[in-house]
């Protein structure tokens, strides 16, 4: 029976609901005694309906636990906020669809999924044993068993059980949208000529540039009028244009040349070093490694020195410096190739009778693992091909290194027994166990101490105002970049893990200058210069690209009036240009030898079937300018049939169909995530 321990083992990642809800339930019971009641803060919003930091921190909690603790990175963080978000998401409005579209499971589903006749990945991660990976059904009953009576097990399995269920009604809702896309004729065909048919011919291009600005004339009216019918194309996230000076903490000449004498000083220490596992065990800078290197696969002066018996560095490498010993020297096969057969650990009786048959001569080993393996590897008969001595884990190292071609050896190793049996072996060569000492070339304390300081000395000058902020640079010979700033981002762009500058950036307002914000590579000082929390971006702020659109759109009306003809060699002439040649060009292709990148051209091209060559195609507004174009030739190959076209359109379609259904729904839930501020 699974032990109340091992639950909180193997199955630890679920146990973090029990502490999300104390956690809810504790930050609950602090609304009165905190003045929290009625203020606990707002992280989003959800179908019109907010989303409290409360319920947010239980679940994102839960996230962490479920990713194994409170030790996050920066990334990691990010990471664990989206998955807590997502979370929030399925209770709120893929649930309640679900229920709504009828998409619930059936006790009959629910009992197949344990018994593991419907796959689940959530019993499947669960319920694994933990030796081996496989699904093991007795251990659902072991727990189910635990669950009756028992509280803190019960709330354990109704967790497992809400997700579950979710996880087969997120199955069965995208299965529905799978079913509905459908790879029709012209699909196919758009593919089936793309990867079949090359084209090639001529053309005469007539450049915009060609036409003087003031030859065409784009009005206020005109601008106004296509921001109007254009508007969702201007649609914006909501940001502060920032200005920042970054201070980093980079190190000195004098810290380079400070850690190089410590390096070679502490480089003698580790020279002269007797009991080296001692010495790494104490030393922080020192590790042991735990596999087996060749020697002809090291730089060939790191090699010498260890061959001669010396210790090789100090060295500088990169940012770093770096020397290596030899603890331990073997004369094993660069490589060896096995078989093996993989034995859960419950079945140590099984794995002892497997191996004496296995050792046996004559012996079918492939049968035996087709037979008893639960690897993978055991429909191929076990055979796992050549493996280099210098990846393989101790243990395996170890009960390997003197094995010959033919011998068959059983290692109790990671979560099972393995039988390994040696196909053969490559030529013996020499492997080292390496110790090696590493001191990073850092920024000392003095160092980082003049940092903050100058950090500091330019927030306090350059507060007031976005002029103040910009003299005070100049003065100082500060350099500063101005970056546009999302409300939802997490980063500043050209700084790395900068979240506190956008929570002080979404704070701020137009002339607001930052105090010192520390990041991991040394300090920002930031000025918010702009504000736009418009739902679109502004007209003035899109006149300009609007303007060059529609010069283009009356400069090629202009330039279609001049290129008039029946053959290209007329058009030529009545435009002022010439008949130039294009070549290999396919429809799936981006860029077409004589055209350059213009997706127009190429798709009125790609229209061209080999019977219909040699006429003047409909003239095309491309990038760069107006195109006549005729094909001369469509070469036809059978790369690509219909019933492999059919299966590749089909998938994409479906992939495409479930991407957009997911875009969709969470559109349409109006979703506000306001975790940035916060988490």
């Amino acid at each position: 029976m699974v032990s109340l321990n091992t639950l909180r083992t193997q199955f630890g990642v679920l146990l973090s609901v029990i502490i999300g809800g104390a956690l809810l339930a504790f930050i609950l019971s602090l609304k009165t005694e905190m003045g929290f009641s009625g203020n606990d803060p707002e992280v989003g919003e959800v179908n019109g309906e907010e989303v409290h930091y409360s319920e947010f921190l239980a679940a994102y909690e839960n996230v962490k636990t479920q990713m194994g603790g409170d030790n996050f990175d920066y990334d990691q963080s990010a990471q664990a906020v989206s998955m807590a978000w997502q979370s929030l998401l399925t209770d709120r409005v893929f649930v309640p669809g679900f229920e709504k579209l009828g998409l619930t499971v059936v006790p009959v589903e629910r009992k197949a999924m344990l018994q593991g006749e419907l796959p689940s990945g959530v019993f499947s991660s669960v319920f694994a044993d933990p030796r081996t990976g496989i699904y093991n059904v007795a251990a659902v009953t072991d727990f189910l068993a635990q669950a009756d009576g028992n509280p803190e097990v019960q709330r354990i399995w109704n967790l497992i059980d809400k997700q579950a269920r979710i996880e087969r009604a997120m199955n069965k809702y995208m299965d529905l949208v799978r079913g509905g896309a459908y790879a029709n004729a012209l699909t196919l065909n758009k593919g089936i000529t793309a990867e079949n048919n090359t084209y090639k011919g001529h053309f005469v291009a007539c450049k915009y540039s060609s036409v003087a600005d003031s030859l065409v004339t784009v009005s206020k009216g005109d601008i106004k009028k296509y921001y109007k019918a254009h508007k969702s194309q201007y649609k914006q996230t909501p940001y502060r244009t920032v200005n920042y000076a970054h201070f980093e903490i980079e190190p000195t000449e004098a810290d380079e040349k400070a850690v190089e004498a410590t390096a070679k000083s502490a480089g003698a220490v580790f020279a002269a070093t007797k009991d080296i596992k001692s010495y790494v065990r104490e030393e922080a800078h020192a590790s042991l490694a735990g596999t087996y290197v060749a020697a002809k696969s090291l730089p060939s002066d790191e090699a010498k020195a260890l061959r001669a018996g010396k210790t090789f560095g100090p060295e500088l490498q990169g940012d770093e410096w770096y020397a290596s010993r030899v603890v331990e020297v073997r004369n094993v096969p660069d490589s060896i190739e096995l078989q093996h057969i993989v034995i859960s650990y419950l079945d140590n009786k099984l794995a002892d009778s497997v191996y004496t048959v296995a050792r046996k001569k004559g012996a079918d080993f492939a049968a035996l693992a087709a037979q008893h393996s639960v690897a993978e590897t055991a429909a191929d008969g076990g055979v796992i091909g050549n493996v280099a001595y210098s990846t393989l884990a101790p243990e395996l190292a170890d009960a390997l290194k003197n094995a010959k071609k033919g011998a068959v050896v059983k290692v109790a190793f990671g979560n099972a027994i393995q039988i390994f049996k040696v196909l053969n072996t490559g030529a013996v060569t020499r492997h080292y166990r390496l110790a090696t000492l590493t001191y990073p070339v850092e920024a000392s304390q003095d160092t980082k101490r003049e940092v903050h300081k100058n950090a500091s000395l330019f927030a306090v000058e350059a507060k007031g105002s976005v002029e103040k902020f910009e003299e005070t640079a100049n003065a100082q010979s500060v350099m500063t970049s101005t970056m546009n700033v999302e409300y939802d981002s997490r980063n500043v762009p050209g700084l790395v893990n900068s979240l506190e500058v956008v929570r002080w950036a979404n704070d701020a307002k137009v002339g607001d200058v930052s105090d010192i914000i520390k990041l991991d590579d040394g300090y920002v000082v930031a000025v918010v210069t702009a504000i736009d929390d418009a739902e679109y971006k502004p007209l003035d702020k899109v006149s300009a690209q609007i303007k060059n659109t529609l010069l283009r759109q009356k400069k090629a009306a202009l330039l279609k009036e001049k290129m008039q003809g029946a053959t290209l060699e007329e058009i030529a002439a009545n435009a002022g240009s010439k008949v130039e040649e294009f070549s290999d060009a396919k429809s799936s292709a981006y860029y077409v030898k004589g055209l350059g990148v213009e997706p127009r051209v190429l798709g009125a091209v790609a229209s061209v079937s080999a019977d219909a060559t040699g006429a003047v195609l409909p003239l095309v507004e491309g990038n760069s300018g107006v195109y006549a174009v005729v094909v001369d030739e469509v070469a036809v190959e059978d790369k690509q049939t219909v019933d492999a076209e059919r299966v590749k359109a089909q998938a994409e379609a479906e992939s495409m169909a479930s991407r957009r259904a997911m875009w969709a729904v969470q559109d349409k839930a109006e979703v506000k995530d306001l975790t940035v501020g916060f988490f």
